[in-house]
């Protein structure tokens, strides 16, 4: 007897934050962690969904863009763990991600220059640059107070807490919110029952 493979759901983007929505591309999944990144062209889609740009203008196809976009989501998920301990972690990793993110001044046209913040002639270091970056200032500025982890205990996805009251407790009300309000309300059903 054959199993079918589990299908695996599109990478959701509810952290409120690019690095952690990359650690949210592994999640749990019939209660087991699942990478959702499982080829270059869902690196390729999932960076396009976040934001930094057009899928299409990415090398995919040789393995090399899931290869290195793992490579960053591991780096940062071992920095943020330690960030979050409060404890000693090596940069090294990350730095090497941060030497895609170079500044150039940009003049192609009359008038003012542009700063290109993360100027590189390769599409794929240029984005891999960019959230190096952004990782790297979530992890020297960002408040870890309201870095968090979804409270439902079946759930692995992490989040940037900017609500107004910053009580977030939820990855998603939609998702895990939401189970969560079904299953008190059913308890108190239940508990009032003759």
């Amino acid at each position: 007897m054959t199993t079918s493979p589990i299908e695996l759901p599109t990478p959701l983007i509810l952290a409120d934050h690019p690095a952690l929505d990359l650690l949210n591309t592994q999640m749990m999944v019939d209660g087991q962690r699942r990478d959702l990144l499982t080829s270059d062209a869902d690196a390729a889609q999932w960076l396009q969904q976040i934001g930094f740009g057009p899928a299409d203008e990415m090398v995919v196809g040789n393995g090399k863009l899931l290869v290195q976009l793992r490579e960053l989501r591991a780096c940062i998920e071992d920095l943020l763990a330690a960030r979050r301990e409060n404890r000693v972690a090596d940069t090294a990793a990350l730095n090497g991600f941060l030497l895609l993110a170079v500044p150039q001044l940009v003049w192609k046209e009359a008038g003012a220059p542009l700063l290109d913040r993360f100027h590189q002639a390769n599409a794929t270091n240029q984005r891999l640059g960019r959230l190096a970056y952004i990782a790297a200032e979530l992890l020297a500025e960002g408040d870890f107070n309201l870095v968090r982890k979804c409270e439902s205990p079946d759930c692995s996805l992490m989040f940037f807490d900017r609500t107004k009251s910053h009580k977030r407790r939820w990855c998603s009300m939609a998702l895990c919110g939401n189970r969560h309000k079904v299953a008190e309300f059913r308890k108190r059903r239940q508990g009032a029952a003759p």
